[in-house]
Formats: structure tokens, sequence, C-alpha cells
């Protein structure tokens, strides 16, 4: 008897059935298991980066695995049968004899897959506990699993004979599966419901699967969640800081940035770009660089226009670990950059995000206008990311360089869309499953200058890119 088992013997009643992950476990017509395998996998690739290291721990005869474009690929599975099945599946895979509850190997994953099998485990909460002792700090845990609704669908097609006979299952719904994430150590980012039509039927499984699924989630049959280890791991020392501030006509406000922004980390830099400006910004950015002689300072005047091409050209000139925006009119007050730091560096966030909408505003710091359309775009952008974000436009943004580059690598997947740069670094961060917090602060008036933004002009263009954003990751 293996040293795991007698910790667990409890378990093995469970443990010593035949198998405990069903290839036809899914509710979906026999002659549409393969197809409901491809859904799910097209669904995984957009999640998984085809150069990531994967371990699937229930993966039955390899069939979702050998959808994927990876070729670092391991599986676990209870049944010897399948496993065999999965060896000739996935011939570049390792494949291992195994209840999830039990198995373990000494190394770390990329991303641990669950798919179709929480439902059936002896003790989730004992197998989700396992894959954490198989993940790094920045490991994704993605699981799908059916949704509650779909159970008398299920009955009543094993009852017709459309599919074969499954184990007995627990149906766990949705809030079931995030507690027993969060006991187990995971913390969960986002989740979304998916399929209408488990087979391939074009194109009505097109149409229900794509289009009208996102808007019907609660009669999906699948949901998924992605998850990342709890911040109970290791932290490494104090990360340098890079602090971007974008600049334009802003010259009345410049002198108060380095005296109120808090020293942040090993070391802090502060790099300001300056946008075409016609009331002496530049002047003032050269006066503090001459004042601060023993600061870390960056200037640069942007080649381009907007915000988003300043961040971008900015960032390229940053060297912290962590990098922040901090908007030039100080309507965020730069006091508060520090519970940014402090939500990146304990592990809480991947990604922190500012948010004026919780706390009383000063005076007239935001108009009545463009509260409502605030509140709007923040339910709506909640949605297509699935997770929440409760202010999409406030200015402030903060995230590791590391991450950033990602998103730049990743950014064709978007293009070039984004004239503010919220957005670009919101659906990056998304794309890349990081972990949005949002950090609520005291919005303030400006003592200097006026708003730089159109309520009408850039509120339809916050609509387009909504679009833009639903279809690239909602409608997909």
């Amino acid at each position: 008897m293996s040293p795991a088992l007698k910790h667990h013997q409890h378990l093995k009643p469970y443990l010593d059935k035949p198998a405990a992950h069903y290839v036809d476990a899914a509710p979906t017509l026999k002659v549409g298991a393969r197809a409901y395998r491809g859904v799910l996998g097209h669904y995984y690739r957009l999640i998984i980066p085809p150069n990531a290291r994967v371990l699937e721990i229930g993966c039955g005869d390899g069939s979702l695995l050998r959808e994927l474009p990876n070729r670092d690929v391991t599986g676990f599975d209870v049944s010897a049968d399948q496993i065999a099945l999965a060896v000739r599946n996935v011939p570049h895979g390792r494949f291992l004899v195994g209840a999830g509850e039990l198995m373990s190997v000494p190394e770390t994953f990329d991303v641990i897959i669950i798919s179709d099998t929480l439902n059936l485990a002896a003790d989730v909460q004992t197998m989700l506990r396992q894959a954490l002792r198989m993940a790094h700090p920045r490991t994704r845990l993605v699981v799908n699993f059916h949704s509650t609704l779909w159970r008398p669908i299920r009955s009543i097609a094993e009852s017709l004979g459309l599919v074969g006979s499954s184990p007995p299952s627990s149906w766990l719904s949705a809030s079931d599966v995030q507690n027993l994430m969060a006991l187990a150590g995971w913390d969960m980012i986002s989740q979304n419901a998916r399929i209408l039509l488990p087979a391939s039927v074009p194109p009505v499984s097109t149409i229900l699967n794509r289009w009208l699924a996102p808007l019907l989630p609660w009669f999906c049959m699948t949901v998924f969640q992605v998850a990342r280890p709890g911040r109970s791991r290791v932290q490494e020392n104090a990360p340098s800081v890079s602090v971007l501030i974008p600049a334009r006509n802003e010259a009345g406000n410049i002198a108060a940035v380095i005296p109120r922004t808090p020293s942040m980390g090993c070391w802090t830099e502060f790099i300001f770009v300056e946008g075409h400006s016609k009331d002496g910004t530049w002047s003032e950015i050269q006066s503090l660089v001459q004042q601060y002689p023993n600061h870390r300072i960056k200037t640069h005047q942007q080649t381009g226009k907007g915000k988003g091409n300043a961040v971008r050209e900015g960032f390229e000139l940053a060297e912290g670990d962590i990098l922040m925006i901090l908007d030039a009119d100080l309507t965020m007050p730069p006091e508060e950059l520090s519970k940014y730091y402090d939500a990146l560096h304990s592990g809480v966030a991947d990604f922190a995000n500012g948010v004026r909408l919780v706390y009383p505003m000063e005076g007239q710091a935001m108009r009545f206008l463009n509260l409502c359309a605030n509140k709007f775009f923040a339910v709506a952008f909640s949605w297509v990311l699935g997770q929440p974000v409760k202010d999409t436009l406030c200015g402030t943004k903060v995230l590791r360089r590391t991450d950033y580059q990602c998103i730049v690598a990743n950014r064709a997947y978007f293009g070039d869309f984004d004239p503010f740069g919220d957005f670009d670094l919101l659906f990056g961060a998304d794309k890349l499953q990081l972990k949005i917090v949002d950090i609520p602060i005291r919005y303030r008036d400006r003592t200097y200058g006026s708003t730089q933004i159109s309520r009408f002009r850039h509120g339809f263009l916050l609509l387009g890119m909504l679009g833009f954003a639903a279809r690239k990751l909602k409608f997909v």
C-alpha cells in the first residue's frame, strides 16, 4: 500500500472502482462525443499558451490533450485501459495510472487541467490540494464541469439510450467548486459558461455555442473556471518599480509628482512621457530632473499621439519589476500607489486596477453623465472579462513587467485598437488569465487644466471597443 493511500483509507472503496473517469461521461449524443471534445479543445486552446507544460488529471483516453498544440503534456487517470488508449492517441505525451487524489510527481506544470472529472472524484478537495503540490506560483488551474441544470437532461438522455450510463456523480455547483478551490489553497480568477449544443450540427451548433451561449450563461452545459495558487506562496525580495507619467498640457501638476509619490520596493524610477503639450509641460519636466538629481528620472517626448501610444513608448524605457501608470492630472493621489504595490507584492493581485466609484468623490471630480457611463462600462466589461472590474477607465493600472512583455508578445490577437491604453492592458491581462483586483481610491478634483476626454466622441469609441472585446473574448 502506498504511503499516500495510508492517509486516505476512507477513500479506498471509491478509488478501487474500475474507473473514475469515463470518456462518455459528458451528456452528449454517442455519435457526438468526439465533437464535444473538439469544442472543449477549442476553448482550452484560447486559455492555454501553446508552449505551456500541461498536466491533465483524469485524462481518460487523452482525447482532450490531443486537441491541444502543446508538446509537453502529462496525464493521470485511474483506469489502466484508458491510459493505454491515451498512449496511442497522444504519442508525445507521458501518462501515469493513478487516482488524482493520490498522484503526484516531483515537478511543476504551467497549466493543470481537470476536465469533466470533478463530479466523478472521490474527494474533490483532496484532488485540488494534490494538484497544488504540482504548481508553481504562476501555474493556472483550469477546470470544466457540467451545470447542475443539465442533470435532468442527462437522466432523460440515459433513459432513452442516447448516452451511456454514468457512474454516481456529485453534480457540484459553480459555488461548490469555488469553495472547494479556496479550501484547497486556490484563488479563482475567472468563470465562464459555455456550450448550448454539445455536438457538431453546422450551422446550428455555431449559432448556439458562439453567439447565444454568452448571452444565456444560465442554460449552458459547461462551466469553465480558472484559478491560481493562493497568496500563501513564498514571496520574492522587494521588487523595483517604474512609475510612468503620461503628460499632455499638465504643466501645473508636474512639480508635485515626485514629492507626493512614496518610495516603493528596492528602488523607484519615474518615466515622464510628454505628448505635444502647448503649456510648457516639457519645460516643467526638465526642471524636475534638475531639482531631483538623486532620483531615477527618465524623460521622453512621444513620437505618436494619444495616451495609449505614450504608455507603450514609456514602458519600453522601463526597467522596474513592477510597472505603474500615474495620470499627470493627479486626480488619483500619488500617495495611493503604495496600495497597488502591496497588492502585487503580497500576491493578492497579478494586475491592480484603480477604482474611483467606491468612495465619495470631491466636488466636480466626475460629472453625472460620466459617472453613469463608467458604471455601465464596468458592468459590461466585467461580463466580457469573466471577472469583476468595477472601473475600466481609471488611468492607474499596475502589473509586472514580465506580464506586460507577454501582453506585448500576444498583442496581435487584439491588434492596435486602443487610443487610451487602458483596454489594451485589461484585455491582454484577461487573455493571460491574470488575477485582476480593484484598488478603491478617493478621486480628487483637478487643480490645474481640464479633462482631455470627450464624453460623446470617446463614449461611442468605448462602445465600439466593448463590441470588439466581446467578439474576441466572449463570442469565440
